[in-house]
């Protein structure tokens, strides 16, 4: 499968940006090393899903270089023009976390020219690799890319201690970048509405990716009355962020769409009670959880109040999460399948 040049993995921008889909990305990297299996990483600009036209040049020199199979990030591949996409597709395998056209907050013009870009690069590529079953159809059902073309390979967990979720006041857990596509507005929309309820909220994640939303988000905690109880903790490094998920109560995914939900399949794991939306694959995801339908501010407060008030509701969900976790693929898994999913299409 590999030849003599192996398979490079190219990745726009830093390996190291803290985002569900970079820690995907790092730990296949990792994984297959653990098997025998080296995917060698190739740097692009960091312009994606927005390159120049020398970005594209710089790209198709980079992946030049590298004479072998390529698997090749879909943040950059979705949005490779036709001439990169197709200087490349024949020895390529997309990884798609989500469609780049998804993203909220593009304007309809811009989802528009990134869904057509992402159709025909990957109209070129040998196979897609997907995050999960939900954006398989997606790709299927967008793009057109024939269903024996596309593999799931879900990302793993690492088996982790069962947090207690038994605090008083509890603890509301929410992990991701502070961008719209998380739904934290409507998080807040909905604890407004539960401000006689006993909680605190901490929100987990890089901040001053989206500033203008990050301040409507701070202006409508204000208004709310609740600058005392939602902290926003911004980034935290592992070992801070497995203590935010051990000493939470309850986890919340409010995110109007994901490709998987990988903070809520950490918070399985620890048997934390979740309560999510059912927005692209979160709705498989967080199954075992309280699901909401997107965009439903009551519906998230309706979800939560019994939860909040009632410490055995919550024992009973937190049951529920741990069953599911134990059930949920390791990182080892992941990588088996991908590598698999490489190997098929790429011989």
């Amino acid at each position: 499968m590999s030849g003599p040049a192996g398979i490079g993995f190219a990745i726009p921008g830093d390996l190291e940006t803290i985002s569900g889909g970079y820690a995907y990305d790092r730990r296949l990297i990792a994984e297959a090393a653990a098997l025998g299996r080296a995917l060698q990483p190739i740097r692009l600009t960091d312009a994606f899903p927005d390159p120049s036209v020398a970005d594209l040049a710089e790209t198709r020199r980079r992946l030049a270089a590298h004479p072998g199979p390529l698997l090749i990030d879909g943040l950059a591949f979705g949005a490779f023009d036709g001439a990169t996409a197709a200087a490349v597709g024949g020895r390529t395998v997309a990884l798609v976390h989500h469609p780049l056209c998804l993203e909220d907050g593009l304007s309809a013009a811009r989802a528009a020219i990134l869904e057509e870009s992402e159709r025909a690069a990957l109209a070129q590529a040998r196979g897609v690799v997907v995050t999960s079953r939900a954006t398989a159809r997606l790709v299927a059902e967008m793009f057109g890319v024939p269903p024996e073309r596309i593999a799931v390979a879900e990302p793993g967990v690492d088996r982790a201690p069962r947090s207690a979720a038994d605090g008083d006041p509890p603890t509301l857990l929410a992990v991701g970048a502070v961008i719209p596509r998380k739904g934290y507005d409507l998080l807040i929309a909905a604890l407004s509405r539960l401000a006689d309820a006993p909680w605190r909220l901490e929100i987990v994640g890089p901040t001053g990716r989206a500033p203008e939303h990050e301040s409507a988000l701070r202006a409508a905690v204000a208004a709310a009355g609740l600058e005392g109880r939602v902290r926003f903790a911004g980034a935290l490094p592992p070992a801070a962020l497995d203590r935010a998920y051990a000493s939470a109560d309850l986890f919340i995914a409010p995110a109007r769409f994901e490709g998987y939900g990988m903070a809520a399949a950490e918070a399985l794991v620890r048997g934390l009670p979740v309560v999510a939306g059912r927005g692209g694959a979160l709705g498989d995801t967080a199954a075992a959880g309280v699901l909401v339908d997107p965009e439903d501010a009551e519906g998230f407060a309706a979800a939560l109040r019994p939860l909040l008030a009632d410490k055995a509701r919550r024992r009973a969900a937190a049951e529920r999460s741990w069953r599911a976790g134990a059930a949920l693929p390791r990182w080892s898994d992941t990588a088996s399948r991908a590598l698999a999913a490489l190997e098929r299409f790429l011989d």
